[in-house]
């Protein structure tokens, strides 16, 4: 049986929730361009482009919600 790289949304600290959330984002990248050069040859296009680099941290910012929904907003 296969280990889910995902075992879980909980996480001990916000920080951590939000290295998760960033971790996800990445992930989504992966999995739509899976072709390693082709990521690589395309980085420089959105690397510059700031409607880019907002639309990353709109995508960071949804799973980050998500994560500290599932945490219960890391309250006691």
């Amino acid at each position: 049986m296969m280990t889910s790289w995902l075992p879980s949304l909980i996480t001990e600290t916000p920080e951590a929730g939000y290295e998760l959330a960033v971790k996800l984002s990445r992930l989504a990248v992966k999995l739509t361009q899976p072709d390693a050069e082709m990521r690589e040859q395309l980085r420089p296009d959105y690397a510059e482009d700031a409607d880019s680099l907002i639309a990353v941290s709109q995508v960071v910012a949804t799973h980050f919600a998500t994560v500290a929904a599932a945490n219960n907003y890391w309250r006691g």
